[in-house]
């Protein structure tokens, strides 16, 4: 009895932690960029700060706050995050903002271990502590005056539109999703593109790599200590930026990215997509874990979106008709198709302003009554 009662006891300690992470964890120190540093231009519509929450996993993160200026709260507030490997200034800001000029208070932020976020080592991914992530800004934006507590959404882009319906799948206190262009990344992580490799023997080799690399970077790590930005180069390997130059014959799916991370359209230099991308074994996790289980258990609204000639619109179709099977309340449900759009596209809208903004905007109207 006395052992059930220290569990029990322990467990209502961890729930409160988890409602309010700022009650029990100091947030880190950080060094965070004041100046206006984003691939898109700032708006006069709305008001900009810099804010910090800090997840059950101890992790600060940092995020811009948009708002709408001259209006008075409370607001319908939106967290969005992603592209996966981006960081807060690239999409996920361009959305923030917008949806802010839109009348809603908003904020995109930097995940664990990306941009100015804390957490060591970086550029390193988990599916547990995303999905945290995600519940950390409700908890932020919950616990603000100006937030409606009960009018909060999330928009995730890309492989965050993924990390989006797990969150929602757990969360209720997420009243609408949007899951932009998205990625399944357990999916792609371990069956590889389309699941050519969703075999045994493709899987097998894949873990072999990434085991042996672990021990090669903990030898590393021994030797030089803690790996931080300034020197994780020579801890851990690098893997997964956007290749630069383009090689002779990339896939136009290869080719749109590049034209996103690599040119000024959307280049930062926090950016991991960006630069040298991932540590190797940064992303180990992704290859075992599935998201998407329970998605069709979803009783909030969710849109889908993805473009006509994406790559990876086989991912939201496939997402979007797994989260309709036997869903209890499957008519605040929606794949929008956008006629035209790459995957890239609906990052910051292409060179056609692909991003249909207004039907976004209504969908998390309708939806945050």
């Amino acid at each position: 009895m006395k052992q059930t009662l220290i569990a029990l006891a322990s467990l209502i300690a961890m729930t409160a932690m988890a409602q309010n992470p700022q009650m029990n964890m100091k947030a880190e120190e950080l060094k965070i960029t004041q100046e206006w540093d984003k691939v898109f231009a700032q708006s006069t519509k709305v008001d900009h700060e810099k804010v910090t929450f800090v997840n059950m996993y101890g992790i600060t993160l940092v995020a811009d706050l948009y708002k709408p200026k001259g209006v008075d709260g409370p607001f319908a507030a939106l967290a969005v995050s992603g592209p996966f490997g981006a960081v807060k200034e690239q999409s996920s800001g361009l959305y923030a903002q917008t949806m802010a000029e839109k009348g809603f208070l908003t904020i995109a932020f930097d995940p664990s271990f990306t941009g100015e976020s804390g957490g060591q080592p970086r550029r390193v991914a988990s599916p547990d502590i995303n999905t945290e992530d995600f519940m950390a800004a409700v908890d932020y934006l919950a616990t603000r005056s100006d937030v409606d507590t009960d009018k909060i959404g999330i928009i995730g882009i890309c492989g965050w539109g993924g990390i989006a319906l797990n969150a929602a799948a757990i969360d209720t206190r997420i009243k609408a999703t949007a899951a932009i262009t998205m990625y399944d990344m357990t999916r792609v992580a371990g069956n590889g593109y389309y699941d050519s490799g969703n075999s045994e023997e493709v899987r097998h080799a894949m873990h072999e790599e990434v085991s042996k690399q672990r021990i090669a970077e903990y030898k590393r790590v021994l030797a030089m200590g803690q790996a931080t930005d300034d020197n994780a180069e020579g801890a851990y390997k690098r893997a997964g930026g956007v290749v630069d130059p383009l090689p002779e014959g990339a896939p136009k799916f290869v080719k749109d990215y590049h034209a996103y991370y690599k040119t000024p359209r959307g280049y930062h230099a926090r950016s991991g997509n960006s630069n040298d991308g991932w540590n190797a074994t940064g992303q180990m996790a992704y290859l075992n874990a599935r998201f998407l289980h329970y998605t069709n258990e979803i009783r909030s609204a969710v849109l889908v979106m993805h473009g006509e000639e994406a790559h990876s619109r086989y991912f939201g179709e496939d997402a979007f008709k797994n989260m309709m099977n036997g869903n209890p309340v499957p008519d605040n449900k929606e794949l929008l198709i956008v006629p035209g759009a790459t995957h890239c596209d609906l990052y910051d809208g292409g060179d056609k302003h692909f991003i249909p903004w207004e039907k976004l905007a209504d969908f998390f109207e309708i939806n945050l009554k």
